[in-house]
């Protein structure tokens, strides 16, 4: 063993009997509930703590316990050197050859020390790093052991309520339910008994900080494992929530077990399972559904709707319309659009209800639209639009587009026609893209009107001619204003009123860029809705 004398070294005593410093690593590894390991560990560190207070803090001093014996070796680890620049971290060649002849340059040399004498303030030391240390490792065990149980429901007790703001007991450690989080209107006193979510765990000096909530969706589907079997099992999936936080909420089931009622099995004997979910989260209502890949079929489980008349699906603008008998219009919007709203957020679809009334007229506003503009632009009587439009050609464009076997189905229609009527639409179009970059060309109109989505040439012809030249004329009108001006059979409210709105978008970064800037942006950044209203 390698040994150097260090300053100070002399005047150690070894003091501690090696079996009684493993029997009070025990008691306190016992008293703490850690492992004898980590006691050992803190008083590891208190006498290294000690060691560096007696022979500098510079020096790199290493402190081991002998698991079996409770034998303390102290040591203090410098590097050999050819020339002396740091005598606490550094010892010279000739010095270290002195003790181990075959030691070289840049390799570690360990000088062994005498044990520290405990004296009473080194052992007061060595109580206050034990109790971190044992403090730390506590704080450690209690974030891993919540880490695991993250997307968990946990039970605590109220300890503090504050603004809306709930501090919660969970065993030895603290949750927090921020307002968001708590279901409105619900009060909570100290002493509660409460159920959340674990969102999230925060790591704190004091110990992890456990992140609750009882809005989250998750909380409805870990509600509904506790109370209902099925769902514990897997037999019964819940496939998506939609919430209203203390007022409604949608959730959609499904069972691959056809000899599994998923709705009936989450609903219970009477309603018992649903009713203990509902008071736990302060009497929310909960309309179970039953999921279905028939995308209608869906649509009129989340609405609660007996019966459809038509449902219209655009599926490249995620988009769906619901028509619906004129008596079922309330009961499918709902109080206050609460229905329709979770009904969309539920099948991660937009939806539209109209009444079959409403419906009429607007098909019948569209029809007419469509037969003036397939009269004009083919040179054909009414009636052989009326029956182009019976079979879904609504524009020239829709007739170009298409191929002479699209035409073999309509009766009364031969190829002849058919061929006529294709050329007539192409040469059309053509005219109208012609006569549109002629338009553009003289009025010197650029990418910034003609990059707008959801727009085609024939409509850009029609903004044009309306006086439309830029994305900020556009972005002034209100939808009815743009559905006049394109013409509703081509353009929905709902459709213009996301024309509009991609139009204003450039007035939201000009805010952005003024606001960082210190400036003002004049403009006015009214919404538009689907009812069409101005801004």
């Amino acid at each position: 063993m390698n040994s150097r004398k260090v300053k100070g070294a002399e005047k150690a005593v070894v003091k501690p009997p090696r079996h009684e410093l493993l029997q009070v690593a025990e008691v306190v590894a016992r008293e703490k509930g850690i492992e004898i390991d980590e006691a050992l560990e803190a008083m590891e560190a208190a006498v290294q703590k000690i060691a560096k207070t007696k022979y500098g803090a510079d020096n790199d001093i290493r402190v081991g316990i002998d698991r079996t014996t409770g034998e303390i070796s102290v040591k203090r680890v410098v590097t050999v050197v050819a020339s002396i620049d740091n005598e606490a971290a550094e010892i010279s060649i000739d010095e270290a050859r002195a003790v181990q002849a075959d030691v070289e340059v840049g390799s570690e040399f360990v000088e062994e020390l005498p044990p520290i004498d405990f004296v009473r303030s080194a052992a007061q030391v060595a109580r206050q790093i034990i109790v971190q240390k044992v403090r730390e490792a506590e704080r450690s065990r209690q974030y891993t052991e919540f880490v695991e149980r993250k997307g968990e429901i946990v039970s605590g007790v109220v300890k503090q309520v504050d603004y809306g703001q709930v501090i919660v007991e969970v065993g030895k450690t603290e949750g927090v339910i921020n307002k968001n989080d708590n279901i409105p209107r619900q009060m909570f006193k100290m002493g509660d008994r409460i159920k959340a979510l674990l969102v999230d765990i925060q790591p704190e000096s004091s110990g992890p900080m456990l992140i609750l909530s009882r809005t989250n969706n998750n909380f409805i589907k870990k509600l509904f494992e506790q109370e209902v079997t099925e769902v514990y099992d897997g037999l019964v999936k819940i496939v998506a929530v939609a919430r209203d936080p203390g007022s409604r909420a949608k959730v959609a089931v499904y069972s691959a077990d056809q000899r599994v009622d998923a709705v009936g099995a989450c609903v219970g004997v009477r309603g018992n399972r649903v009713q203990s979910v509902t008071s736990e989260i302060h009497g929310e209502k909960i309309d179970i559904i039953q999921w279905s890949s028939d995308t209608a079929t869906y649509i009129m489980n989340a609405l609660s709707l007996q019966e459809i008349k038509r449902v219209v699906i655009d599926e490249a603008a995620g988009k769906i319309e619901v028509i619906v008998d004129d008596g079922a219009l309330s009961q499918a919007i709902g109080r206050r659009g609460q229905n329709v709203r979770l009904a969309s957020m539920l099948t991660k679809w937009r939806i539209s209800v109209v009444s079959q009334t409403d419906d009429a007229k607007k098909r019948a506003v569209q029809n007419a639209t469509a037969v003036n503009s397939l009269v004009h632009d083919l040179e054909i009587d009414e009636m052989m639009a009326r029956l182009l439009i019976s079979e879904g050609f609504l524009s020239a464009d829709d007739i170009a587009q298409s191929e002479l076997e699209d035409f073999s189905d309509i009766e009364g229609l031969d190829e002849a026609i058919a061929k006529e009527l294709r050329e007539r639409a192409i040469k059309r179009v053509d005219e109208q893209e012609e006569k549109f970059f002629n338009m553009c060309q003289e009025l010197g109109i650029g990418d910034d009107l003609l990059t707008l989505e959801g727009l085609d040439v024939p409509m850009f012809i029609k903004l044009i001619d309306a006086g439309i030249r830029t994305r900020d004329d556009v972005a002034d009108l209100s939808n009815d204003e743009l559905v006049d001006i394109v013409g509703a059979t081509f353009l929905s409210l709902e459709n213009a009123g996301d024309i509009i709105m991609d139009a204003r978008k450039a007035w939201f970064v000009e805010e952005d860029v003024g606001n960082a800037e210190g400036k003002s942006v004049e403009g006015d950044f009214g919404g538009s809705s689907g009812s069409g209203t101005d801004r």
